[in-house]
């Protein structure tokens, strides 16, 4: 039986007063689902002494373990720091980044080394959607961004269509329904059925308290990955309780 899980991807916004808002998120993930926040890089060790029952995660780690990068950060960092995971592959970061799959696929690798788990993100954009490619580029980016030996202790995959982040445009049940059964279909057949059933698949895009039981109660959704409505505990802890109620 998989665990739920609610996610919180805080991007670029935050300093040391935003950490505040954990004690009430830490009281909320007392149910049935997981809760994991990820921080920018500069609070996620402070974050980890802080979040009791509550665990943090990085945004993003080079594909190396050390060496001339400059501003980056190894995925040995975020393990030492007190990250128990790290999102790869955000359509932000392929976009603004120009990372391709082969750089996630990079990067998830040295995840696994450091014991953490990756939380690896795909998604299609609004031409893609409306060109009806969505299955294909969802096909390719888990095919060449998921290195071999996922499992369901390593790797979280996040359905985030890059039209629906940020914008409150929310694809229909049916849509988000669609490309998780898709997933799952996809990780059975390369993992097997053990592995590829006890991968976690999350939807993110535009998730709010308002549709959040909807969307928990769709097929093979086991939680979200949440944008800016996870920088609030008002706005995040309904969410968690709704997956609460989902796994009850």
């Amino acid at each position: 039986m998989r665990s739920k899980l609610a996610a919180g991807n805080w991007k670029m916004n935050g300093t040391r007063a935003a950490l505040d808002e954990l004690g009430a998120m830490a009281e909320a993930a007392g149910g049935a689902a997981e809760v994991l926040i990820c921080p920018p890089a500069t609070l996620v060790a402070e974050a980890a002494t802080k979040a009791d029952g509550v665990m943090i995660g990085g945004q993003d780690c080079h594909a190396e373990a050390k060496g001339a990068h400059t501003g980056d950060i190894a995925a040995d960092m975020l393990k030492d720091a007190g990250a128990s995971h790290v999102i790869l592959g955000h359509s932000e970061r392929r976009e603004d980044h120009g990372e391709s799959d082969e750089d996630v696929r990079a990067k998830c690798r040295a995840a696994w080394d450091a014991g953490l788990v990756a939380v690896l993100c795909c998604g299609e954009s609004l031409a893609q959607r409306e060109a009806q490619n969505t299955l294909d580029i969802i096909g390719g980016q888990l095919a060449g961004s998921i290195p071999d030996g996922a499992t369901g202790h390593n790797l979280v995959v996040a359905y985030e269509p890059i039209w629906a982040i940020g914008t409150g445009k929310v694809p229909t049940t049916d849509q988000i329904g669609d490309v998780h059964d898709f997933i799952r279909a996809r990780l059975e057949r390369r993992f097997g059925e053990g592995v590829g059933r006890s991968v976690r698949i999350l939807y993110g895009g535009s998730v709010k308290p308002s549709n959040a039981a909807e969307i928990f109660a769709v097929s093979n959704v086991d939680g979200a990955l949440v944008g800016g409505a996870s920088l609030k505990a008002t706005d995040f802890v309904p969410i968690i309780d709704a997956l609460n109620a989902s796994a009850e």
